[in-house]
């Protein structure tokens, strides 16, 4: 099979066979036998790599990876792997990618590749003079991080601010210094981590303090990744379906209750291209959070408008500290086909990727809400893992899940009994 001009627009891809998807998938992003034959493989890691990357290892879990389709990202088509358990979940991005692609699909940006790394001071009767004092060491403290990682400086990376607060806490009032590091391509969690300890014992000297936690923060709010699309409302269906996703909307905005379900949907879509690339989702999945509730309230992670043409705005702006290179993006094979699937050659792509497919995952979430209910299409999605958790196998699958869905009774004593009939009849 062969895609021509490189459009992310394959009709018919969610009904061709795993093999035809994996080898349109590897026309568009070129990927050369070895990938392929990575990416084909049941349970695609080595033994003796597994037990390298973690300990007391045991067995592997393999989660499916599939293939958003319909996705324009600056002007650009893309293919977007993403490794998730849950039904729809990718469904949600093609569907909801396509009805913005005439229109242009997302536009990104990222305020950089900024991590902080903390460095706790307790024990010091002046906080406030403290603070001067190691902010006078800025050069000193400059010197010293980009000591700790030369290869950091020569690819243009290294320190950048010094910043220090006096917080209070239960336990008395905490000098905490901040480093500011510019960490490129990688994530940076150990290259900030190092520095923050090797930093430690010149800020107890220049205070009289005690230092204890030495550690990066995951609120990496000096690396937001934004995006934006507009959804008309011809494509949408109506200006009824464009209002009541607003309504939506407002209800995330201003309820935590529904704000956590509106985000965890959002962290389905980012939290799958994370996994899928090997970076950190416990850390990219912390920083989202906890910077929803940046302002004092936890709130939505996105926010939708009505354009002065009456159409459908909606954008986001998140952390995600992720990287290309260190940790298992480097070492998992997988992970690294994944990234050749998406071609991206800066962690700073990456990151504009994964927040255009956030965005298209609350809009798949809302719309579906706004309509029909969520529940509609993803227990349709869902009856295949119904029915083959009742024992079907093969064709019976397709089947069962059918018979289930129409019933409207997706559950697994129904799937039971009518795979029993079926087999009796």
């Amino acid at each position: 099979m062969t895609i021509s001009n490189l459009t992310s627009r394959i009709p018919g891809f969610h009904r061709m066979s795993t093999a035809e998807r994996l080898e349109a998938v590897a026309a568009f992003s070129n990927l050369d036998e070895a990938t392929q034959a990575q990416l084909a493989a049941p349970g695609n890691i080595d033994p003796h790599l597994a037990d390298h990357m973690i300990e007391n290892v045991v067995a592997t879990l393999s989660i499916p990876i599939g293939v958003a389709t319909n996705m324009r990202v600056d002007g650009k088509d893309v293919l977007v792997p993403m490794a998730t358990e849950e039904s729809s979940v990718v469904a949600a991005v093609c569907n909801s990618a396509r009805q913005c692609y005439e229109s242009g699909g997302f536009t990104t940006s990222v305020s950089g590749n900024l991590m902080i790394a903390q460095v706790q001071l307790v024990g010091v009767t002046d906080p406030e003079n403290a603070r001067l004092r190691i902010l006078e060491k800025r050069e000193e403290v400059a010197a010293t991080c980009d000591g700790c990682d030369p290869m950091l400086v020569s690819l243009g990376g290294g320190f950048r601010d010094l910043e220090v607060r006096v917080v209070p806490s239960r336990g008395g009032p905490m000098v905490v210094t901040h480093l500011i590091v510019d960490t490129c391509d990688a994530m940076g969690a150990n290259t900030v981590n190092t520095m923050a300890e090797t930093l430690a014992p010149r800020i107890e000297a220049w205070t009289g303090g005690k230092v204890f936690l030495r550690i990066l923060s995951n609120l990496a709010d000096r690396r937001l990744a934004r995006a934006r699309a507009t959804w008309t409302a011809e494509a949408i269906g109506g200006e009824a379906v464009r209002d009541g996703m607003i309504s939506a909307y407002h209800f995330a905005e201003a309820d935590p209750y529904r704000a956590a379900t509106h985000n965890k949907g959002i962290m389905n879509g980012i939290s799958a291209v994370v996994l899928a690339t090997g970076n950190d989702t416990r850390a990219v999945e912390a920083g989202a959070h906890a910077f929803a509730a940046r302002n004092g309230r936890y709130t939505s992670l996105t926010n939708w408008e009505v354009t002065a043409e009456g159409h459908l705005a909606g954008s986001i702006e998140v952390p995600l500290p992720v990287g290309l290179v260190g940790g298992a993006t480097k070492i998992h094979p997988t992970a690294r086909a994944c990234l050749k699937i998406l071609g991206v050659s800066t962690a700073a792509e990456l990151a504009r990727i994964i927040a255009a497919v956030g965005l298209a995952q609350n809009f798949g979430a809302m719309k579906a809400l706004a309509t029909t209910g969520i529940q509609k299409g993803h227990m349709a999605l869902h009856a295949n893992n119904v029915a083959i958790a009742a024992g079907a196998t093969g064709d019976e699958v397709a089947r069962l899940a059918a018979l289930l869905v129409e019933r409207r009774q997706v559950r697994q004593d129904v799937a039971v009994a009518e795979l029993e009939r079926m087999r009796a009849g």
